[in-house]
């Protein structure tokens, strides 16, 4: 659970979560946030960021082709229904006022 400090002149600070990584993960983080000209805590920020980013499109992405898959059941079904023609051709239909 995040937990929100309040800052010296009583504004709440942005929510804080500890994590505990490997020392071989802490140690790449640390020489991408010096590549990047970053704080270590910013460029985990940054990839946190990024990282939820990407697993929200993949998984519009699946809803979408989800949606299309459904699609194409509902088509396949409507095509292998057999037409049915009318056995006539159709008449106009007349309506007449009732005269009282």
């Amino acid at each position: 659970m995040a937990t929100r400090q309040n800052s010296t002149n009583g504004k709440p600070k942005s929510p804080r979560i500890q994590v505990v990584l490997p020392e071989l993960i802490c140690d790449q983080l640390t020489i991408l946030a010096s590549n990047e000209s970053r704080t270590v805590s910013n460029m985990a920020k940054v990839l946190i960021q990024e990282g939820i980013k990407k697993y929200f499109e993949k998984e519009d992405k699946s809803l979408f082709s989800e949606n299309n898959l459904n699609t194409d059941k509902f088509r396949d079904e409507l095509e292998k229904q057999s037409v049915k023609r009318f056995k006539r051709a159709s008449q106009r239909i007349r309506y007449y006022k009732k005269s009282d």
